[in-house]
């Protein structure tokens, strides 16, 4: 049974689901997850004018020089790609996304409006959107993150956390994924979706933790 509460209820602390959380984004810290992603772009933007000289910045786009950007990638500002990062040919970055060091964005993904922390894997064709990512996950191919409900007549997402059904008060928010996370090849992370640290989700798997009309 759930119990439907106000968001002023329960607090969903992001550093437990995101180690470090708090160091790289600490003004967001004590914000819930969809309150940031709505407002990432100017998150983003503010980084962006904190960042140092190992950054190329260009048209609101932060590359640092050891990233490597294939052929073929669209990058929209506000964007921040952190060192050692990859992201393949034909990319689409857009809508303010942060990627932070050493994550791998393969061929034909398209990120949106989400942060994406370290040593994180988005393999390929992936749709990852109004999301967060914690440390060392891994999307398998076609594995993506839904941050819409285009099926129903209320649009509004709600959350299950502790047992307890927030309203988010927004229509698009994807998925908080806990560090360490794995979502095999074409699973689905239906809008709302909240996932503890080291979580798996099988291959072809659909989650959907509130599922009403």
């Amino acid at each position: 049974m759930f119990i439907l509460v106000p968001i002023s209820v329960k607090m969903i602390v992001i550093n437990n689901f995101i180690k470090h959380f708090s160091s790289v984004f600490g003004d967001q810290a004590s914000r819930m997850p969809w309150e940031i992603i709505n407002t990432i772009i100017p998150i983003i933007e503010d980084f962006i004018l904190k960042l140092n000289d190992e950054f190329q910045i260009k048209d609101g786009v932060a590359i640092h020089k050891t990233a490597v950007i294939e052929t073929g990638a669209v990058l929209k500002g506000p964007l921040v790609i952190e060192q050692n990062c990859f992201v393949g040919a034909n990319a689409y970055l857009r809508g303010g996304v942060y990627l932070g060091k050493s994550v791998k964005i393969g061929p034909g993904c398209e990120i949106k409006s989400s942060i994406i922390f370290n040593d994180s894997r988005i393999a390929h064709f992936n749709f990852i959107a109004d999301s967060l990512i914690g440390n060392n996950a891994n999307f398998e191919a076609g594995a993506l993150t839904a941050n819409h409900y285009n099926e129903r007549v209320n649009k509004l997402i709600s959350v299950i956390y502790r047992s307890t059904i927030i309203e988010t008060n927004t229509e698009k928010f994807g998925s908080l994924v806990g560090d360490n996370s794995r979502i095999g090849a074409n699973a689905v992370l239906s809008p709302g979706t909240i996932l503890n640290a080291n979580t798996v989700v099988n291959r072809l798997e659909l989650i959907d933790q509130v599922n009403n009309n």
